[in-house]
């Protein structure tokens, strides 16, 4: 439930009605609040002076959240065909477009709610006191959000700040995941024979596994959950979702079932390996023939670096006490985050001297800055990658440097 609200407080409308509710709010309330002005300076405001403020809102404001929305939706078009369409739900849930274009229509239906209600005589002299100090405030904010929307503007939708974005996603996702490698549970172990199933009723994507709920469940009944689809598992109906080693009847095989949120796509929440499978999505389109540009694959290797190294970092300081000892969760392996990040820009890149080079210079950051397994899996991937790089190039100079940054792996600065 709580996942949910999570995820619907994100979509851009919400804030929009939000700041529009807000914007009525605003300029009813200077009628409630009229009794609280003395009489005197009622009259020292007249009506024709906030008449025209108001009316420069109600007019000014709409074309204005016309544009930004145009704008928007020009930045996700550029976001699709330039890095990933992957990343287009980052771009939408960004809080200062959502709260620039939200801003704007609040404005605009202050400004047109404060005409009606001026003009039918709402307000009265102490009220256009009170509308008057609004609108003053209502001009401050706007011009503020102005002024902080034209420097989102001018990076809104570029391959940079897409990157940044996603990698702020996946590190977001590796450091709640290394926090609790297992969910919060022990490690999987396999289901006694005779343990219940719990199957998927719909075909999509794990978005979430509810491991507050599975524990109360797991602890009023006495079961122990062996847990079998973690975020980003692609099951169809009837896949198994858990398996429950203990007594169990319809009500609890429904509440179990329940903690699983499956949807049609993936998402970066809760899914570490998505959001490093989409940094190298971006990577491979760079080296497409239609953008070629290993520039954009120099960034995201070096933002692969920084979101593997926090997840090195981060698991070596993960509580040793499980909070879910009835949960048996399986974990996320060190080799499948490599394969994820260096496979296909191993593969894509083979042919560029450049990309070739600073994914050795990657790996052995990441050799040097990890644990045993981080090495043996740095040494893994340099390995394949110079082979492909073998295969690809023919000039000599350009595999000897790259068979030179090999060699410095796991070599001593």
């Amino acid at each position: 439930m709580f996942y949910r609200l999570r995820r619907g407080a994100r979509r851009p409308w919400v804030r929009v009605a939000l700041f529009s509710v807000a914007g009525v709010g605003a300029a009813l309330a200077s009628a409630l609040l009229a009794p609280l002005i003395p009489p005197d300076l009622g009259k020292s405001i007249g009506a024709d002076a906030v008449d025209q403020i108001l009316s420069l809102l109600a007019t000014s404001m709409l074309p204005v959240a016309t544009f930004s929305l145009a704008t928007l939706v020009q930045a996700y078009g550029g976001a699709t065909n330039t890095a990933t369409p992957r990343a287009v739900t980052l771009l939408m849930e960004d809080t200062r477009a959502q709260t620039a274009v939200g801003s704007f229509i609040g404005a605009f239906v202050y400004g047109v709610v404060g005409l009606i209600a001026l003009k039918t005589h709402i307000y009265g002299e102490q009220g256009r006191v009170i509308l008057f100090g609004l609108t003053l405030l209502v001009i401050a904010l706007v011009v503020v959000t102005l002024v902080r929307w034209i420097d989102t503007l001018s990076h809104l939708g570029r391959v940079g700040e897409t990157i940044d974005a996603i990698e702020a996603a996946a590190r977001d996702a590796i450091r709640r995941r290394a926090d609790a490698p297992h969910l919060g549970g022990l490690p999987w172990c396999p289901a006694p024979a005779g343990a219940t199933r719990i199957v998927a009723a719909d075909t999509g994507y794990v978005q979430h596994v509810d491991a507050a709920g599975l524990k109360a469940v797991a602890e009023a009944d006495g079961l122990t959950v062996h847990v079998a689809a973690l975020p980003g598992r692609f099951v169809h109906a009837g896949r198994l979702l858990a398996e429950i080693d203990g007594p169990t009847d319809a009500e609890t095989r429904t509440r179990l079932a329940a903690a699983f949120v499956i949807g049609g796509r993936r998402t970066f929440d809760d899914d570490p390996r998505f959001g490093v499978i989409v940094l190298t999505e971006v990577a491979s389109r760079g080296l497409s023939s239609a953008i070629n540009d290993p520039g954009t694959v120099v960034d995201v290797l070096g933002a692969l670096v920084r979101v593997l190294a926090l997840w090195s970092e981060r698991r070596a300081m993960a509580p040793a006490a499980p909070l879910h000892p009835r949960l048996r969760v399986p974990g996320i392996t060190t080799d499948e985050l490599f394969e994820d990040a260096f496979a296909p820009i191993a593969r894509d890149g083979a042919g560029t001297v450049v990309v070739g080079l600073r994914l050795q210079k990657a790996l052995s950051a990441l050799h040097a800055i990890g644990d045993a397994e981080f090495a043996r899996a740095a040494r893994h991937h340099a390995d394949l990658a110079l082979v492909r790089a073998e295969a690809v190039l023919s000039i000599p100079a350009d595999l000897a440097v790259l068979r030179a940054a090999r060699d410095d792996l796991g070599r001593p600065d």
